[in-house]
């Protein structure tokens, strides 16, 4: 690529991304009421995303090898008691976080 091309590029995905980042304030002012599914999917669709992370976090989870997944169930109990206790999603995570590796790297 030519430096034009690459600063065209870099001003073009700059542009797109501002655009995306403003759009659901155009879209749905503050002052109008969104529509029923826009309502629907903002409630729903936080847990599914978490969801979709754990499945994604365990899938190559061994459990007929060791340690037969310990540290991940063991990190999951600590994010869920967690954020059950303090409702605070990064201490949970950062917490989860911790734990997993220090199990991975130190225990296990």
């Amino acid at each position: 690529m030519t430096n034009q091309q690459m600063l065209l590029t870099i001003a073009l995905v700059a542009l797109t991304t501002v655009a995306l980042r403003f759009l659901p304030f155009w879209l749905f002012p503050a002052t109008k009421e969104p529509p029923a599914l826009i309502t629907y999917l903002g409630k729903v669709l936080p847990r599914a995303a978490i969801a979709l992370l754990v499945v994604y976090a365990v899938k190559d989870v061994s459990l007929t090898s060791a340690p037969h997944g310990l540290p991940e169930l063991f990190a999951i109990l600590v994010i869920i008691g967690i954020h059950v206790t303090k409702r605070n999603s990064l201490l949970s995570i950062a917490t989860g976080t911790f734990v997993y590796m220090f199990l991975v790297q130190v225990v296990f």
